[in-house]
């Protein structure tokens, strides 16, 4: 039996300088369910093949499966003796890959997809809702969509789902939608705090900037965090300060520095726009 060598995060060794036998542009959570080709090193000749799956506990990863060439007449797979699975966790410096193409495949002699493959898979509400949030976690929120409505589809109220959907929505700048989700889910679950955080984000950039106004301070009063209303707050400074509505930009950034520390990134850029405001 194979022993499972399990490596917690696959970035550096993989990020290296582009080749020109394949094309290495594709962000790694946009290969999912995917054989891929990692990059070589410059000083070296092999290429590094694999899949990249979804662990619905530990995330994005990596299945390594062989070293290659690219010959004249393809990819020729080195044989290699090893008594060992090796997967690695894929993070925010994993460098881009190439999607392998089937006659690649098959030229590496790989199957079309791994038998371990179905070991992987849900068909539940939970495993979509999951996948949903796995892809906005990482700023792929354009894939956190299709999961995420099969189950809105079916069981609009399921737990976590409503925030994720709306989440993605805003991420991927469908505002209104968003806006739908929102009023609905605030409706079966009033007193939810997160929802008002977003809904209000979602107010801001539709330009319905007093139900922002009203929907964020609605949020604020629902929680402890700071750092949650100073987000809030900032949001609507840094708006009033692009329209240079000096009396709003000043209410707001009060409420900004009330909450925010006085080192973090809200802080210092409501410092910044008070020395900017002419010009």
């Amino acid at each position: 039996m194979k022993k499972l060598l399990l490596v917690a995060l696959f970035v550096s060794n993989f990020c290296f300088g582009q080749s020109q036998e394949l094309e290495f542009v594709t962000k790694y959570y946009d290969a999912v369910d995917k054989w891929v080709a990692f990059d070589k090193r410059a000083e070296d000749s092999t290429y590094t093949v694999g899949f990249i799956y979804i662990d619905a506990q530990a995330g994005f990863t990596f299945n390594y499966e062989a070293k290659f060439k690219v010959a004249n007449d393809g990819l020729r797979k080195i044989p290699e003796n090893r008594n060992f699975d090796a997967k690695y966790r894929l993070g925010q410096n994993t460098a881009n890959v190439a999607i392998l193409s089937d006659e690649e495949i098959k030229q590496l002699e790989l199957p079309k997809e791994p038998d371990w493959l179905r070991i992987y898979k849900g068909d539940g509400n939970s495993y979509f809702v999951r996948m949903g949030f796995l892809y906005n976690s990482v700023g792929a929120s354009h894939n956190a969509l299709e999961p995420l409505l099969k189950v809105y589809e079916k069981e609009p109220h399921f737990e976590g789902l409503e925030f994720e959907l709306a989440y993605a929505y805003n991420a991927t700048q469908q505002f209104d939608k968003a806006i739908d989700v929102l009023d609905k889910a605030i409706k079966n679950e009033p007193k939810n705090f997160w929802f008002y955080r977003e809904l209000g984000y979602s107010y801001l950039h539709q330009n319905q900037i007093n139900s922002a106004e009203r929907t964020y301070l609605q949020a604020m009063e629902m929680t402890t965090d700071k750092f949650q209303k100073a987000e809030m707050a900032f949001n609507m400074a840094s708006y009033y300060f692009s329209v240079k509505n000096k009396p709003k930009f000043e209410e707001w950034a009060k409420l900004a520095k009330q909450y925010a520390d006085t080192n973090s990134q809200y802080y210092q850029y409501i410092n910044y726009f008070e020395g900017n405001w002419d010009k």
